[in-house]
């Protein structure tokens, strides 16, 4: 069930969130996630699960030379990617940590983020209850996820285009409603939820989405695991490659305040 529209291999971590950060999409609600934060020169930003580092700089030339940004991730190799890359940034620290318990005091912060992590993390409202302690009264604390049951493709055999979101939703996320469940969690972990922006990327070409999505590699492990036929699935995926494309998912950038 392959076509040569289709990347088979998958990804290396680092260079799939370097991707989605060039891509249109990625600039744009990044650029919003950044505004919603509102960072003022000197203060301290936090970023949980920083990766590699793909926003640390953002957000160090927001808070300038006066202020910090913390990165924390709990995989060691993205730490040391995220401090290779912020190695000349003298107001960057990057440590290695858990965002269901943070290595830092209460109220160090003044401005946090999370973007497409809550989505895959044991226990999303702990890492919530963790931030809320780590902000300072009256900080903020921006997240950004999908609800990938938002996820539509359009297929003449609409069905087979709900197996392979339920195949998402089911199996492939920990998370994976996450983005439309943020305002109540926050708000349950005693937050203020002063904003919610949806913010839905619509795809017309099959390679850009399949870039994101993996759209021929997620159907094979659909089919797999009993979603698809092997028939039905290469079905699916010759008319993606050939026909008329659209896909498309919606984020929610959440705002909270504590």
């Amino acid at each position: 069930m392959t076509s040569s529209v289709f990347e088979t291999a998958t990804p290396d971590a680092f260079a799939y969130l370097d991707r989605v950060a060039a891509t249109g999409p990625g600039r744009s609600y990044k650029r919003h996630m950044l505004d919603e934060l509102g960072v003022r020169p000197g203060d301290t930003a936090l970023d949980l699960g920083c990766g590699p580092g793909t926003d640390l700089g953002a957000l160090a030339e927001a808070v300038t030379a006066t202020g910090q940004v913390i990165g924390i991730d709990h995989d060691r190799a993205s730490v040391d990617a995220a401090r290779d890359r912020s190695a000349e940034r003298s107001n960057v620290t990057v440590r290695l940590g858990d965002v269901h318990q943070l290595p830092l005091p209460d109220h160090c912060v003044d401005r946090a983020r999370t973007d497409r992590v809550l989505q895959h993390v044991d226990d999303p409202a702990r890492a919530l209850g963790e931030a809320r302690r780590v902000l300072r009264p009256g900080g903020r604390l921006v997240m950004g996820e999908p609800d990938w049951g938002t996820l539509t493709v359009d297929h003449p055999d609409s069905g087979l285009s709900r197996a392979y979101t339920q195949y998402v939703t089911h199996e492939a996320v920990r998370n994976a409603r996450i983005g439309s469940q943020l305002a109540r969690l926050a708000a349950d972990a005693g937050f203020s939820v002063p904003g919610v922006v949806p913010v839905t990327p619509v795809f017309r070409d099959v390679r850009a989405a399949d870039g994101i999505l993996g759209l021929e590699r997620t159907a094979r492990r659909a089919a797999d695991a009993g979603y698809f036929t092997e028939e039905s699935a290469r079905r699916w995926l010759d008319h993606l490659s050939d026909g008329p494309f659209l896909a498309a998912v919606t984020l929610y950038i959440v705002v909270a305040e504590s």
